[in-house]
């Protein structure tokens, strides 16, 4: 019983995780302050990252809306 618990437990707790390593933190942190290109270059790759499930979603709902939309005559 005491397994069972132990094992319910720790599938229910959420694993901590950190959102950048430290390298890409450090780097993000330093380039800003000198005016150096590699902080941008993250931030647009972060950009280009976050703007692709979104393009994909919006595709999907154009082709669900062309092909189930009612043509009313």
């Amino acid at each position: 019983m005491t397994t069972l618990l132990f094992l319910a437990v720790s599938t229910l707790t959420p694993p901590t995780a950190q959102a950048q390593c430290a390298m890409c933190t450090l780097n993000a942190e330093n380039s800003t302050k000198e005016g150096n290109m590699q902080g941008k270059g993250l931030n647009d790759g972060i950009l280009f990252l976050l703007a692709m499930p979104f393009l994909i979603g919006a595709g999907v709902g154009l082709l669900w809306y062309k092909k189930f939309r009612v043509k009313s005559n």
